[in-house]
Parts: structure tokens; C-alpha cells; sequence
């Protein structure tokens, strides 16, 4: 299998095998020809609208702090190799490789859908996370503004909210963050993977620089959002050596908790983080697979929940000493209140008759 290396310049996965519910595979095999081939097109992103009829999502992980959460998108143009929501695209009969990075989805309907379902005189508050799967600050995000729209939907409801991202774009909605966080409204997590521009540009090619995600750690504490940062994936024998450094220069930005989880493999990210390893690194390629398979009892993941999350074995049992001693260093622990669910309340809508008071 060689995919040529023009085909996904600028993209995370090296390849774009079929998804496992397809009846045909198709594979990119080595012809021989060379030089003399006509260079292929570049590889563009194309968005499609997605006819959703709900827009929350429930579940009931014992391994996820939330049981309701929102993403306007299917798919990420980031293209983080490791991303974990990468075998979903399968169920949409697309590729979790070059598919997931380069076909998404949006809804249009978002909003009103979001509206719709917080005015039923059934529904029941509760913290919404924004961005559990798929980042809501992509960069389709900059022009399509569904995440916003989504965000002014709880602030005219009052509605409790957490969101997470490894976008600077964020920083474009303090304007209704802010004041949220000051009321007890909104929470933020910025993930921060690496602080080596070049492990992050191989790794995740079309996510903000390091550098842009500190400052927005930095501009979300400085308008009043209280703001974790994510040290995910860890990833051993390749970032995991940076943990000290990211809580460190996370907390003088402002941040005030932190978390991390370990590299997550599961059904296709195994073959398309190997491959990518053999790509971008080849010299540590064997010994990271030998070290993620140490924290998962010898196989490539273990989806065991209360496993899945950390790992098991004496790497993972470093690796939580490690972040133990650092966030208490930094003085990243802090224990934040519960989001205030109390001032949930519909807002009155045009046309609405106004309540007379005796």
C-alpha cells in the first residue's frame, strides 16, 4: 500500500481505506509509474448540510463527566491522526481516513432545533458539552457560525454549558463566553497536545499552533471563563515527556484545572496512527506501538471502561503519578462549583402574549 505523498499534503491520515461496512475495499496499491505521472488534484474539503431532527445527544458513559452534549459537526478538518471520533465517519459510508478530514457535515438547523427542544415544558436542565466528538471550532466554523449560533441559543436561555476545543477561534465568542463564565454559566477546556510546532504540525495539520491555544487559554481566563487545559492524547515515547511543560505554561496562561487521557486506538485509528507513525516517525515507530500496547494489557486498546480512559500497567501508574505531582505544582486543581442549572429559564419568544399582573 503506497498512497502518494502529494495526495494528502497538509492532511493527518496517509490514506483512505474503505469503512468497514462497505461491501467493495478499495486500496491505494504502487503502479511503478513515477516521475512522469500527472500530478493528482489537491485534496479539498467539501461540507454538506446534515437534516438532523434532535440536536442533543445523551449518553450514559460512566467514563464521560457529561450525559447530554452537542456537535454541529460530523467529521474535522483539523485531522488529528489519533482523533477518536475518526470511525464514525464509516457509519456515513465514508473513509475514517482522508473521509473524516476532508468530507463533514454540518446542521444548519442547529439553533432552532436546540430552541425547540429547551422550550418543551418535559425538558430538564442540565450541563450541555459542546464538542464531546467532533471539534465545534473548526475551521468551517470561521464562516458557517453554527457553534455560535448554538451559543447564543443557552445565553438567551441561561442554559449551563461546557465546551472544548483546540481551536483559537473560540476566543471570536467572548463576547457571549464571557459573561456566561462570570455567571456561572460556561466552562472552557483547550487542548494542548504538544508544545513542539513541528510534532503538532505533523500530528494535528490543521489545528491552531501551540502558541494560539496558550493565548487562548490566556483571553478566555482573562474574560472570566474558567478554563481547563487538556493534555490529550498522551501519547508515550512520543509526547508524553512534555506533560510538565504544558500544565506549566497552561497555568501562567491562566488556566486553572487540567486532565489528560491516554492515546486511544480503537476498530480503524490503530492502522491509521501506525501507518502515520511509519510516515513521520519512523525511528520511534515500534517502540510507541511496544509502549501503548504496555498500557493496554498487550493489545492495541482495551475499551474496558474505567481502563480506557488512563491505561492500566506501570506506565500508566507513572504517567498518573506524574500529572498528580505537576497539576499540584501548578496549582491546577482547583475544585469549581457546579455550573448553576437554577437560572435555566425560556426566554419569551416574538409574538408571545405578555403575562398581565394584577
Amino acid at each position: 500500500m503506497a498512497p502518494p505523498p502529494k495526495r494528502v499534503r497538509g492532511r493527518g491520515a496517509e490514506s483512505n481505506a474503505s469503512g468497514r461496512f462497505e461491501s467493495h475495499r478499495l486500496e491505494a496499491f504502487d503502479d511503478g509509474w513515477t516521475g512522469d505521472d500527472d500530478i493528482p488534484p489537491p485534496l479539498r474539503t467539501t461540507v454538506t448540510p446534515e437534516k438532523a431532527r434532535v440536536i442533543i445527544t445523551r449518553n450514559d458513559s460512566p467514563d464521560v463527566g457529561f450525559d447530554r452534549s452537542i456537535n454541529p459537526y460530523r467529521g474535522c478538518e483539523h485531522g488529528c491522526i489519533y482523533c477518536y471520533a475518526r470511525p464514525a465517519h464509516a457509519y456515513m459510508g465514508l473513509s475514517p481516513g482522508l473521509d473524516f478530514e476532508s468530507q463533514l457535515f454540518f446542521k444548519p438547523e442547529a439553533a432552532r432545533l436546540l430552541a425547540d427542544e429547551l422550550t418543551k415544558a418535559a425538558y430538564k436542565p442540565g450541563v450541555i458539552h459542546i464538542g464531546g466528538n467532533t471539534d465545534p471550532y473548526q475551521p468551517v466554523e470561521r464562516s458557517l457560525k453554527i457553534t455560535r449560533q448554538v451559543l447564543q441559543v443557552l445565553s438567551d436561555f441561561r442554559h449551563p454549558l461546557s465546551i472544548i476545543t483546540k481551536s483559537a477561534l473560540i476566543v471570536r465568542d467572548l463576547d457571549i463566553l464571557g459573561p456566561m463564565g462570570k455567571a456561572g454559566l460556561a466552562r472552557a477546556a483547550v487542548s494542548i497536545t504538544t508544545v513542539d510546532r513541528s510534532l503538532a504540525r505533523a500530528m494535528e495539520p490543521r489545528a491552531a499552533t501551540p502558541e494560539r491555544r496558550l493565548d487562548a487559554v490566556r483571553q478566555l481566563a482573562d474574560a472570566g471563563v474558567p478554563t481547563t487545559v487538556m493534555f490529550a492524547p498522551v501519547i508515550p515515547g512520543l509526547n508524553d515527556h512534555e506533560l510538565e511543560a504544558v500544565l506549566r505554561q497552561a497555568a501562567e496562561a491562566g488556566a486553572v484545572s487540567a486532565g489528560y487521557v491516554a492515546l486511544r486506538l480503537p476498530r480503524e485509528i490503530k492502522d491509521l496512527f501506525a501507518e502515520w507513525l511509519a510516515s513521520k516517525r519512523p525511528d520511534r515507530a515500534e517502540r510507541v506501538m511496544s509502549l501503548v500496547r504496555q498500557m493496554r494489557g498487550g493489545k492495541d486498546y482495551d475499551a474496558e471502561w474505567g481502563k480506557r480512559m488512563k491505561g492500566e500497567g506501570p506506565i500508566a501508574d507513572i504517567l498518573g503519578q506524574r500529572f498528580k505531582f505537576a497539576r499540584l505544582r501548578h496549582r491546577l486543581y482547583r475544585i469549581l462549583p457546579p455550573l448553576d442549572i437554577g437560572e435555566f429559564r425560556v426566554p419569551p419568544r416574538p409574538g408571545d402574549q405578555l403575562e398581565l399582573f394584577g
